[in-house]
């Protein structure tokens, strides 16, 4: 998988709009990692919004991406995987700041937009047309956009979210920002960041920013876990079942967003990461790509079989977590080795 810088014509920008970059939501086309034929076409919030704000101001995101190989089982969930903010500094320049809300929330964006950062705000997905079909005036989830341009006399946004870019206006302007008149005083602040470009400093690309990159492959590695989490998860997936099996669809969903969906999405990053340093030169990280690739996949089809089984109430097979784990192992033997 390759990134380009994208080429798009800037919108014709009106009285009283503020922008970043020149994009349009009728024609931004998504980076590959978040493509129909991936195996998990979204990961989580934060690093789907990262990966695309990346992507959108022209750069490439798959560097970013050993993080992913340190992951753990956590007790009750899997690490929830996020860009590590020096790496995204030292590859493309980006300085992500904590935005100290004093004032009104919108005042800040705009304000922060024209200065030519992007805000990071956590707001209700309830008010995001995007999630149409699944949170959009149906659920209350919290959920991190990126603020590229708007427009607060026309109430009028375009933003980054999950695995996209995406633009929005009127009623839900209004709710997102608690404007119209709309009683939201007793709501806390919610938190914001906010993406200020590091002065005078030309982020590498091609062979230079690959050459930056294999050495967070060795420093994550080293970050990983010691021991097999797999097995880990397996002793805990066990004792989870029979209240997995008597529960609703919902808490389906929950579980397996802290678990099979967080750890199959994060190995699917992983496995591209290793295939495009691999393009890239850097040798012997086809087969460990190969490996996670393999839990990615696994980890996807396992999930369906979850679902099934507490629909029908019946037993599931814990097979493919035995699978998972080797695969863990051998990944991570090869990357290991590979990386020296």
């Amino acid at each position: 998988m390759s990134s380009s810088s994208v080429e798009l014509e800037a919108p014709r920008t009106r009285a009283g709009e503020v922008r970043i970059a020149p994009l349009s939501a009728a024609t931004y086309i998504r980076h590959a990692v978040h493509g129909p034929d991936r195996i998990w076409p979204e990961t989580n919030c934060y690093t789907d919004l990262v990966i695309e704000l990346v992507h959108g101001l022209g750069f490439e995101p798959l560097a970013m991406l050993a993080y992913t190989l340190a992951i753990d089982f956590e007790g009750d969930q899997w690490t929830f995987f996020k860009p590590v903010h020096a790496e995204l500094y030292d590859l493309y320049g980006f300085d992500i700041q904590e935005l100290a809300v004093w004032r009104r929330l919108v005042d800040h964006v705009v304000e922060q937009v024209r200065a030519g950062n992007m805000p990071l705000v956590e707001v209700d997905s309830w008010y995001l047309p995007d999630t149409a079909g699944t949170a959009y005036r149906r659920a209350r989830t919290k959920s991190t956009i990126g603020v590229n341009a708007i427009d607060l006399d026309r109430r009028w946004m375009g933003y980054f979210h999950n695995a996209g870019y995406y633009e929005l206006e009127g009623e839900d302007f209004d709710e997102i920002w608690q404007l119209g008149g709309v009683a939201h005083e007793r709501m806390l602040p919610p938190y914001v960041e906010y993406v200020k470009r590091r002065p005078a400093y030309m982020p590498p690309r091609g062979a230079e920013v690959a050459r930056m990159a294999r050495p967070l492959l060795a420093r994550h590695l080293d970050h990983a876990p010691r021991s097999n989490p797999f097995e880990r998860f397996a002793g805990r997936f066990g004792a989870d079942l029979p209240e997995l099996l008597a529960a609703d669809i919902s808490h389906f969903h929950a579980y397996s967003f802290a678990t099979l969906r967080q750890y199959g999405a994060c190995y699917g990053l992983a496995e591209a990461h290793l295939r495009w340093l691999a393009g890239q030169g850097a040798p012997g990280l086809v087969a460990a790509a190969e490996a996670f690739g393999e839990i990615a996949q696994t980890a996807k089809s396992f999930q369906f079989q979850l679902a099934r089984a507490m629909a029908r109430k019946k037993p599931l097979d814990l097979a493919p977590l035995d699978a998972m784990a080797g695969q863990w192992e051998r990944g991570m033997a090869l990357a290991r080795e590979a990386s020296g």
